[in-house]
């Protein structure tokens, strides 16, 4: 599939691992660079990776550029959120000073989200651009980050506060790296699946619903549409609004309003980001049908697949007041009301600043443990 972005499209290539050849890769990134002024002059690479998974898919990337004829070097990053950092940048940038980079040379980030943030913003923003490969590695970054070209790093003073739009030149998802993911990371991804099903597509979440059990056992016909579709709907929200300026791409926050703030008052790294994301979606599912938005028998459904999938639909170690105080500095918030994406019905949802507090605080009365 495509994303169709006028002079900066670019394609997304989803493989099943065990139907893929050795020389997929290769023959992908021959016709990307070939596709691209930056990449036709392109001689040398640089591979960011995840430390704990340099022996496993790093390596085998930088096997890839180097059978291409680049000069091919690998960093290696921290495993975690720390890493998105001023100083872990300006260590990439020191590695492709070392390499002698120039206009053309590839970066490929091999990795879940973490390393997309960080690689892409470091490709977006040395020799003001360089072209850009993401390898997600992990389903949460396979059916979310790598797609869009948000990249970006953490301030002491906040998450995401450093950043840019920096379009990749082509994302590789190759399903065989979801063997070595951790079933609590693996879940984690699942929530943002569901996600599009409430917010795009109903009968994606219907397809979901009939088949939980199969992805969470990571059946690979049902991954494949999972990923696939999961792709194809972020793409359409990113084509229409590539840059955030019509607010489109707001939708893609359902849940998120809740999650940021469990995410802040729990510490990061309690909540993974998708666990975080399945509480959240609960209780802005509950915020619509206490607006009469939706039937509660519909936040009852959204409640169960969430569980189904073995992630919480409930929220522990935190204080409803906190959580009050971390939404009330929520990106999306406007003239100083805390804004939601509810749904209006299954596929379809809106940006609102329509609950009150006291609405917030109902809603996660029933759910604090």
């Amino acid at each position: 599939m495509d994303v169709d972005l006028g002079p900066r499209s670019y394609p997304i290539e989803v493989r099943g691992g065990h139907a893929a050849k050795e020389t997929d890769f290769e023959d992908f990134v021959r016709e990307r660079l070939e596709a691209t002024w930056a990449g036709r002059g392109c001689r040398k690479a640089l591979v960011v990776c995840d430390a704990q998974i340099q022996d496993i898919w790093g390596d085998r990337y930088a096997r890839h550029t180097t059978n291409l004829g680049l000069k091919t070097r690998i960093a290696e990053v921290p495993t975690g959120e720390k890493s998105k950092s001023p100083e872990a940048l300006i260590s990439l940038y020191d590695r492709l000073i070392d390499l002698e980079a120039d206009r053309h040379t590839l970066v490929v980030a091999v990795g879940g989200g973490v390393i997309g943030d960080l690689a892409g913003f470091a490709a977006a923003s040395f020799n003001r651009g360089l072209p850009l490969i993401m390898v997600p590695t992990t389903l949460l970054a396979q059916v979310d980050s790598s797609v869009g070209g948000k990249t970006g790093i953490n301030h002491p003073r906040g998450k995401n506060l450093i950043g840019a739009f920096h379009q990749p030149i082509g994302v590789w998802i190759d399903l065989e790296s979801l063997d070595t993911l951790p079933p609590r990371e693996f879940r984690s991804g699942l929530a943002e699946v569901l996600k599009y099903g409430v917010i795009q597509d109903a009968v994606f979440f219907d397809f979901l619903e009939n088949n939980a059990e199969k992805a969470l056992a990571r059946d690979e016909t049902v991954l494949l549409h999972l990923v696939s579709r999961s792709c194809r709907l972020k793409a359409d929200v990113v084509e229409k609004d590539e840059l955030e300026h019509t607010g489109l791409r707001a939708i893609l926050n359902y849940g998120h309003t809740v999650a940021h703030a469990i995410e802040n008052v729990a510490g990061y790294g309690a909540y993974l980001h998708g666990e975080a994301v399945g509480a959240g979606m609960v209780a802005e599912a509950r915020l619509a049908a206490r607006l009469g938005w939706i039937e509660a028998a519909l936040a009852d459904r959204i409640e169960r697949l969430v569980r189904r999938l073995e992630l919480p639909a409930t929220i522990e170690g935190c204080d409803m007041e906190r959580l009050i105080g971390a939404m009330k500095h929520d990106k999306k918030n406007k003239l100083g009301r805390i804004r939601f994406v509810l749904p209006r019905k299954l596929g379809s949802v809106e940006l609102t600043d329509a609950p009150t507090e006291d609405d917030v605080r109902e809603v996660l009365r029933g759910m604090m443990r």
